[in-house]
C-alpha cells in the first residue's frame, strides 16, 4: 500500500491535498502528515500537520474529552502558546509558493489564532519536530515514546542546501550561515542602529530604516552565493516598540525574499540560551542550572536552565524573561557624555530594579554555577581588556570576565566622552556611544545573581535559529 492509499485508509477519505508523510511508526506506517499550504482547488490549508496515526488520534481525543485542552492552556503558560502559534505560522507561510498573492491560511497551530483548541494538531507537530510546548505536554499526558516515531523531515531532505538567519537588533544586524553538517561558513555583523530613539519615539526613523535595508541588501546577495535552502528573519526589541514596525517588516521581505518574524522576549532569551550552550563543553557547564544573559541594544533576555541535546531550544526546563533595558536604551537616556555621577546612579537604580524583577521570576542558577554574557558589550570588554585592535574571534570566545574587571571598565568608560572611548584599542565604531550603558547592565547582573565570572561566548541567538533550520533539528526534542 502507498502513501497515499495509506492515509486515505486512516483518514478515511482521500486528502483534498498535497502532503508528505512527515512521521512514520516503525512499521512504515504514516503517523504524521505535512499538508501543502494549499489544497487542489488553491483555498487555503490552515492545518499544516495533521495526525493520521488512528490509536494516537483515539487516545488525544480521550485526553480532550477528559478536560485536556483546559488542563493543557493551565500548564502551558500564555506566552509559550503565542510564541508556538507565530513560529508555526512562519513556518507555514515559508512553504507558500513564491510571489503567492492570493487567499493564504491564518492563524498558527491547527489554524488557531490563540489559544489551545486542538491538542491533535499540537502533538502533530512536536512529534514532526516542532519547537511546541502544548504538543510536549500531549506527549507526557499520553506517555507517548516520541523515540519509536521516525521523522521524515522530507522537507529539509529535498532542499539539503546551507540555512542562514538574520537577526535585526536594536544596535547591529547580523548574518549566519551554516552548512548542512553545522559548519559556520560566514558570519557578518554590522551596526545599523536600527532602534535609533525608538525609546523616546516609539518609531523606526527613515534613516535607520534605510541603513538596515542596505545591509539586509548585503546579506542577500551572501546568502546567494552561498545557495541557502532555508532562512530565517527575525526583529526583536526595537520593532517590538515601534509603531511603525510593519513598514519595516515590509521592506525586509521585499529584500530578503524571506517573511521576517518579530521574536517576543521571551523566545528571543531561550533561542539566546539554545545558541549559546549548543556547543558548549559539558566540563564547563557543572551539574546546575545555567544563567545565561544576552545584553542587547533595545532589551536584556535573561535565561536560566539546563542544555538541551544539540541545542535545542524548546528545552522545557529553560526560563527566560526579557527586560526593557539594553545598551542603546539605558545610553540614550544619559544627557551628558560623559553621564554626571547623579545620572550613572540613577540608570544602576533603574537596571538594578529591572533585574531583581526578573530575578524573582525565575528560577534559581546553581551558587557556583556558570554566567555567560552574549553579544556586543561583553565581546567589547574582552577586545578593551586584551588591547584587540583586529576583531580575534578565537581570543573573545570562551574568554572570563571578573566582576571586579567588569565595575573597572565601567567606572573606566564612564569617565570618558565616546571620542575618548573610540580611541581605545578593542572598541568597535559605532559602540562606544552606548557601551557604557551595556557594561552598566553586565555589572548589575553579576551583582544581583551573585556571579563573580562571567564566560562571554559568541554563540548566541544566530546560532540558536540556525541550529532549527539544519536537518538534525528534526530529532532533537
Amino acid at each position: 500500500m502507498d502513501d497515499n492509499e495509506a492515509v486515505a485508509s486512516l483518514l478515511g477519505r482521500p486528502p483534498l491535498g498535497a502532503f508528505t508523510v512527515a512521521v512514520r511508526r516503525p512499521d512504515g506506517t504514516p503517523a504524521v502528515i505535512e499538508n501543502a499550504p494549499l489544497l487542489d482547488d488553491g483555498r487555503p490549508m490552515p492545518t499544516r500537520y495533521w495526525l493520521v496515526d488512528a490509536r494516537l488520534r483515539e487516545a488525544v481525543s480521550r485526553l480532550e474529552a477528559a478536560g485536556g485542552v483546559r488542563r493543557a492552556a493551565a500548564a502551558v503558560s500564555d506566552e509559550a502558546v503565542a510564541e508556538a502559534h507565530s513560529r508555526h505560522a512562519a513556518e507555514r507561510d515559508r512553504a507558500l509558493p513564491p510571489g503567492h498573492t492570493g487567499p493564504a491560511p491564518t492563524g498558527g497551530v491547527g489554524g488557531t489564532r490563540r489559544g489551545v483548541k486542538c491538542l491533535h494538531a499540537h502533538l502533530a507537530w512536536y512529534l514532526a519536530g516542532g519547537d511546541d510546548p502544548v504538543g510536549r505536554w500531549t506527549a507526557e499526558q499520553l506517555a507517548v515514546d516520541v523515540a519509536t516515531f521516525e521523522v521524515e523531515a522530507a522537507e529539509m531532505q529535498d532542499r539539503p542546501g546551507p540555512v542562514a538567519a538574520v537577526d535585526c537588533g536594536t544596535n547591529s544586524t547580523r548574518l549566519i550561515v551554516v552548512a548542512p553538517d553545522g559548519t559556520v561558513l560566514e558570519r557578518e555583523m554590522h551596526i545599523t542602529r536600527l532602534g535609533e530613539q525608538v525609546d523616546a519615539t516609539h518609531r523606526l526613523s527613515g534613516a535607520a530604516i534605510d541603513r538596515t535595508a542596505t545591509v539586509l541588501r548585503e546579506y542577500k546577495g551572501s546568502m546567494d552565493r552561498y545557495g541557502v535552502a532555508r532562512a530565517r528573519v527575525v526583529a526583536t526589541s526595537a520593532v517590538r516598540d515601534a509603531e511603525n514596525a510593519e513598514e519595516f517588516m515590509t521592506l525586509a521581505e521585499e529584500i530578503t525574499g524571506v517573511h521576517p518574524e518579530v521574536l517576543s522576549g521571551g523566545e528571543e532569551g531561550r533561542l539566546s540560551f539554545a545558541g549559546a550552550t549548543a556547543h558548549l563543553d559539558p566540563s564547563l557547564t557543572g551539574a546546575g542550572p545555567l544563567l545565561v544573559v544576552d545584553i542587547g541594544g533595545g532589551s536584556t533576555e535573561l535565561a536560566v536552565g539546563r542544555p538541551g541535546l544539540g541545542g535545542d531550544a524548546c528545552a522545557h526546563q529553560v526560563v527566560a524573561r526579557s527586560l526593557d533595558i539594553g545598551c542603546v536604551r539605558v545610553s540614550e537616556r544619559f544627557r551628558h557624555d560623559p553621564p554626571s555621577r547623579e545620572e550613572m546612579a540613577a540608570a544602576r537604580s533603574a537596571v538594578t530594579e529591572e533585574v531583581v524583577a526578573a530575578q524573582a521570576d525565575l528560577p534559581s542558577p546553581a551558587p557556583d554555577g556558570l554566567m555567560i554574557g552574549l553579544a556586543g558589550t561583553v565581546s567589547t570588554l574582552v577586545c578593551l581588556d586584551r588591547c584587540l585592535t583586529v576583531y580575534d574571534r578565537d581570543r573573545v570566545h570562551l574568554a572570563i570576565q571578573s566582576r571586579d574587571d567588569v565595575e573597572r571598565w565601567l567606572e573606566i568608560l564612564a569617565a570618558e566622552d565616546a571620542q575618548a572611548r573610540l580611541a581605545r584599542p578593542g572598541m568597535t565604531k559605532g559602540r562606544e556611544d552606548v557601551i557604557v550603558g551595556g557594561v552598566l547592565i553586565l555589572a548589575v547582573v553579576m551583582a544581583s545573581f551573585g556571579r563573580d565570572r562571567c564566560l562571554v561566548s559568541e554563540d548566541d541567538i544566530l546560532d540558536g535559529l540556525a541550529i532549527g533550520l539544519l536537518p538534525s533539528a528534526g530529532s532533537a526534542r
